[in-house]
């Protein structure tokens, strides 16, 4: 699409990147994430409509901190600088940043001094959300602050003479309630854009990339876990080349119930796909015994996942791609961004778990997209709505949703409990109204009573976990109504031998995550 309208995002490591991209893309206008330190002729060979800096993790000040060149301001297009953005605008433009006297982090009232640009049709005061160390604390004659917050005289600027401008705070993420205003003003008030971008799109471009990618004589393996990314994956490849796509669903003993039917009922007997179920349940479930570690079970795991995958494609002639259902939220919470700055908050074995060796190439046409991007690809590519909208599922399955050693017997009653309580929340019409949910398994005596005495007999603990969000990246926990939570503690305790207590957890993202390992 040579003629589509861009916002380059240059990232910097910040754990929102992601985010920003998908607050532009809900305008309708395509982004993507950049290096920091790109090219300005880059830039323009892109022909832009706007840049846009994000935050980062280090101090511009710093010896080998990411910057960007300073001929970006040249470029002719808007630039808006979102934490550390803004910093290095600043300090480019000759200003000055250094540590503050006080961290501001979370919700923090901001007083709008000039609603212009960036904080046009904004009110006076507004809530934003905060997370530095670092102020700027003197600023070139060519900017202008305006807006201060208590602890932060300079949390957005404005350049008097270029289309510049500055924010401290974080519009991209949720707890910022005109975050959204803010980015459109960017967009379109300040970039002029027309917003004709449409996530549809995405499938006429990432089948002629597959076509491109992958010789006409060459296979492609793509590994199904019943998830709705690798599904998707699944059914742009096939569009893209048909018989030549290899499906292959490993059977790891960590999935949901009757997941292997689901999967075959699906791709082989409605879409007529070739498809591979392996059963390698005792080959995982061996390698995880007495492994207590939940970064060491993921290792375990995608080293085995590859494994497999390595043994079946020596029986099928041709194949040297692999595909997987990698998507954005993946990417830069495994520290694979754009700049390799980012920290590592889990690994994915789809992403940070592939050995050198692999002896495939990877086909990952998602790779770009958020959740609800790949749900709205799969209905266009017309995946049953059922398996669209299911919930995200982790790629070690119910191996980090068991704390401690994971044996048969364990994952026994955390399939009992989680199917008890994605059917109460079917039938109470909550499904779709959660953006995840599942039952985590915490494996600790907790004493309860059976006729007139005490007793340890529940040797397991069950924690609910329901979360409301748009990206994943950040998510709170579900106001559920507590008679659906009454009705599922209750029959988990009667149901599910072993359990004797349930609780709800009420972590939001951050500073938790949605999984609990």
């Amino acid at each position: 699409m040579p003629n589509r309208e861009t916002i380059a995002i240059l990232d910097f490591g910040s754990q929102y990147s992601q985010l920003i991209a998908r607050r532009v893309r809900e305008n309708h206008v395509y982004s993507e994430l950049l290096a920091p330190n790109t090219p300005a002729e880059r830039l323009r060979a892109l022909n832009v409509k706007g840049i846009i800096l994000s935050g980062g993790p280090a101090s511009v000040y710093a010896a080998g901190a990411p910057r960007c060149e300073r001929d970006i301001f040249d470029v002719g297009v808007p630039v808006l600088g979102i934490c550390y953005g803004m910093q290095i605008a600043c300090q480019l433009l000759g200003g000055e940043v250094r540590a503050g006297q006080t961290r501001e982090y979370g919700r923090v009232r901001l007083n709008v001094r000039r609603p212009v640009g960036v904080l046009a049709h904004l009110p006076p005061e507004i809530s934003v959300w905060m997370s530095h160390g670092d102020v700027v604390t003197e600023v070139a004659d060519c900017f202008e602050p305006i807006a201060v917050t208590a602890a932060c005289p300079v949390a957005a600027v404005r350049h008097k003479s270029l289309p510049v401008f500055g924010v401290q705070f974080h519009p991209e993420v949720t707890h910022t309630p005109n975050g959204e205003q803010m980015i459109r003003n960017f967009v379109y008030d300040i970039c002029g854009c027309r917003g004709d971008w449409r996530v549809e799109n995405v499938i006429e471009a990432a089948v002629e990339t597959v076509r491109t990618q992958v010789g006409p004589d060459d296979r492609v393996i793509c590994g199904l876990s019943g998830g709705v990314d690798s599904s998707v994956t699944a059914g742009l490849l096939h569009r893209a080349i048909g018989a030549r796509l290899i499906c292959i669903f490993v059977d790891n003993g960590l999935c949901r119930t009757n997941e292997a039917a689901l999967v075959e009922t699906t791709f082989h007997d409605h879409f007529g796909m070739d498809l591979r179920v392996v059963d390698a349940r005792q080959r995982f479930l061996s390698k995880l015994a007495g492994v207590l570690d939940p970064q060491e079970k993921r290792r375990i795991i995608g080293h085995e996942f590859i494994e497999v995958f390595k043994q079946e494609a020596k029986a099928i002639p041709g194949a040297r791609f692999l595909a997987q259902g990698t998507i954005y939220p993946d990417v830069i919470e495994s520290g694979h961004g754009p700049t390799g700055h980012s920290a590592v908050i889990k690994s994915h074995h789809n992403v940070g778990g592939l050995p050198v060796e692999l002896g495939f190439e990877l086909v990952e046409p998602l790779r770009l997209l958020f959740k609800d991007e790949v749900r709205r690809v799969g209905e266009a590519l017309g995946l049953p709505e059922n398996l669209v909208w299911r919930h995200p599922f982790p790629g070690p399955g119910l191996a980090v949703r068991i704390a401690g050693d994971v044996t048969e017997q364990r994952l026994e009653i955390l399939r009992a409990a989680d199917d008890i309580l994605l059917e109460e929340l079917h039938a109470a019409g909550w499904y779709r109204k959660v953006a995840q949910g599942f039952a985590v398994l915490v494996p600790v005596a907790s004493v309860g009573v059976m006729g007139d005495g005490r007793s340890y007999e529940g040797q397991n603990v069950v924690v609910i976990r329901l979360v409301e969000s748009k990206d994943f990246m950040t998510a709170d926990w579900v106001h559920i109504d507590y008679a659906v939570l009454a009705t599922v503690s209750n029959r988990i305790i009667n149901e599910v031998p072993g359990v004797n207590r349930v609780a709800y957890d009420i972590s939001s993202k951050p500073p938790s995550t949605i999984e609990w390992q």
